[in-house]
């Protein structure tokens, strides 16, 4: 027994987890909570907690942020202050309530596609009326508690979710590198990759910009090799102050940030956005926009939660805090929202701990934006691109690849497929073509099942272990058929060894027993699990006590699988529609006569065994020694 200052006998150490507590998770709330690094000891003091560490996250999700915004508005084809303004609310708004702590939210490439079919099909001012009504669903949504069905996500399809986000992001950002535009669809941008090397050393001021870039990138990967106090500095912050410095050089025209006035920008939706809303259109633009940006968010969280060791996302309550966020984009007609992995991870990775970083960033958005639009105005494209690049490399994280494949190659096609869906079509489609590939994976893995047909005299065998599933049918129809054309007068099907038998396998089995009982001449045996629902077998003549004593005391095979699992015989028997007692087996059998068997004594089996009358008519009694090892 240990004590422990304040603890009763056999607490744990005073730093230790609270019991039953899952490792890593903060305590929901409540006084004495503490959450996994020991940062809010009891009080609710954040003592553990480094403001400065929170704010030079903010910082980098700030600069990481900044560009996203801008890029989304303009791919969704609406104006660049209306994706600042979503950044903001996704910081000061989203960023201040409950649901994920590290988690960062704001307009997304994943919805551009969907945003900009819209803008052109419905307008700019109609924009506003579905983001609010996605909202008011997602809100609706978290209330009744949908939100915890993200949780059961397949680490692969998360793992390869990112990969397909990073790899499309790196791709993408390459192209604003060397000051250029990228074409549009992550294939057309690796396409077009060659094309835009060529043109970027033909040309020396894309050559300068491409030289921000990729010095930046590079400096993401080698500044915390920095000794001293230096590295505590966000890489991206150097390579802004470097980048700003040498775009001020004489001669050098690089291309910089360029953002208008936040307050023109607002829309708020009128009377006539309203009336829109009896239109089918807009109301499935609605729920598209709430699937999307719901799944969006909820499986960064899963996505997110991997990447530390901190409290766990609360998912309902983020998805409510999603809503809220998307209700008031939608009052200032403003682009949709979502989580946004770039900025989370950038989030991570900095080291922050709490919502304030996050929320911050919302603050930095909107101060500059209003206040020092001539300070954005001299960062160069190329430097934020560069930035980028570098998230969508931690993002990909290739050495997890090779890492799957130690672990399980299954989970690794699961993995590589999410990646590739994600490439190839958008976030939305890749990841439920992961989620469906899991799901195929795991039933295959569920279904592992054993058949194999015997085929011995003048009689024929399958005997099937395992969960039998109708993924396994093909391998089923295959013995059947294998024992159905041996033209064997004796057919058994023991599936004694069955632990499931999905309907599909129990239609095919019952078929070929019906149609090879129609066939004259040919006699067939099914043995079954009393766990598993056996058909009903016909109706047999009451067996005469006498027959059923002696069998019971001369070890008669029969005795036990005709009973019901009664301690006699007699009283089982008595009742031949009773159904089988809690250890009795389901011996399915033939009921009609075989030539050259007779009820009666003289039936006997090969191993020299004899019995008296008493069997009902019909029973078959075959060979003990080559049937014995399907008995249990």
């Amino acid at each position: 027994m240990v004590k422990t200052p304040g603890g009763g006998a056999g607490a744990g150490p005073a730093t230790g987890a609270e019991p039953g507590s899952r490792k890593g998770a903060g305590a929901e709330g409540g006084s004495g909570g503490r959450d996994a690094k020991g940062l809010f000891p009891k009080g609710g003091k954040s003592a553990g907690v480094n403001l400065g560490t929170e704010i030079s996250a903010s910082l980098v999700v700030f600069l990481v942020a900044l560009p996203l915004c801008i890029g989304v508005a303009v791919a969704s084809g609406a104006p660049a202050e209306l994706g600042i303004i979503t950044g903001v609310i996704g910081g000061l708004v989203v960023g201040m309530t409950p649901g994920s702590t590290l988690q960062v939210s704001g307009p997304a490439a994943g919805l551009a596609a969907l945003v900009a079919e819209t803008v052109e099909a419905q307008g700019i001012a109609m924009l506003g009326v579905i983001v609010l009504g996605a909202g008011i669903l997602q809100i609706a949504l978290g209330l009744i508690r949908l939100g915890r069905m993200f949780q059961a996500t397949s680490v692969a399809v998360v793992q390869g979710m990112l990969a397909g986000i990073g790899l499309p992001l790196m791709v993408s950002q390459s192209y604003p590198l060397a000051d250029n535009k990228a074409p549009g669809t992550p294939i057309e941008n690796m396409l077009a990759f060659p094309g835009l090397v060529a043109d970027t050393l033909a040309n020396p001021q894309a050559a300068i910009a491409a030289g921000l870039g990729i010095a930046t990138v590079v400096l993401s990967f080698v500044w915390k090799k920095v000794p001293g106090p230096l590295n505590k500095i966000p890489a991206a912050l150097v390579a802004v102050g470097i980048g700003i410095g040498i775009a001020a050089l004489p001669g050098v025209e690089v291309k910089t940030l360029q953002v208008g006035n936040l307050l023109a920008a607002i829309q708020v939706p009128g009377p006539e956005q309203f009336a829109g809303l009896a239109d089918p259109a807009i109301l499935t633009a609605i729920v598209t926009f709430t699937v999307i940006a719901s799944a969006e968010s909820l499986f960064t969280a899963a996505a997110v939660d991997r990447m530390h060791d901190g409290k766990r996302t609360q998912y309902n309550s983020e998805l409510i805090a999603q809503g809220a966020g998307n209700t008031l984009c939608g009052i200032l007609g403003s682009l949709p929202m979502t989580a946004v992995v770039a900025r989370s991870s950038a989030n991570v990775q900095s080291g922050a701990k709490t919502r304030l970083s996050r929320t911050l960033h919302g603050l930095w958005l909107l101060a500059f934006a209003l206040l020092l639009p001539s300070v954005l105005a001299l960062i160069p494209i190329s430097v934020l691109a560069g930035v980028l690049v570098h998230s969508g490399w931690k993002l990909l994280a290739p050495e997890q690849f090779p890492k799957m494949w130690h672990q399980d190659r299954g989970e690794l096609i699961v993995m590589t497929l999410t990646t590739l869906a994600i490439v190839a079509t958008a976030l939305l489609e890749g990841v439920l073509i992961g989620l469906a590939a899991g799901i195929v994976l795991a039933a295959l893995r569920m279904s592992q099942t054993s058949v194999e047909h015997i085929i011995e005299g003048d009689s024929a065998k399958v005997v099937m272990k395992g969960n039998a599933t109708f993924l396994r049918l093909p391998k089923l129809i295959d013995a059947l058929e294998a024992v159905g054309a041996s033209e064997k007068e004796r057919i058994r099907l023991d599936l004694m060894g069955v632990t499931h038998l999905d309907h599909a396998c129990r239609n095919q089995v019952e078929e070929f027993v019906a149609q090879k009982r129609a066939t004259p001449g040919v006699r067939v045996e099914l043995l079954m699990p009393n766990e598993l629902t056996a058909p009903q077998a016909p109706k047999e003549p009451a067996r005469q006590p006498e027959a059923a004593a002696t069998g019971a005391r001369s070890g008669d095979p029969f005795a036990g699988p005709l009973s019901s699992g009664t301690s006699s015989g007699t009283e089982a028997m008595a009742d031949p529609s009773a159904g089988p007692g809690p250890t009795a087996e389901w011996y399915y059998l033939d009921p009609r006569p075989v030539d050259g068997h007779h009820d009666g004594y003289g039936d006997s089996y090969a191993n020299g065994h004899s019995y008296g009358t008493g069997y009902p008519e019909g029973v078959d009694l075959f060979d003990d020694h080559r049937w014995g090892e399907t008995r249990r």
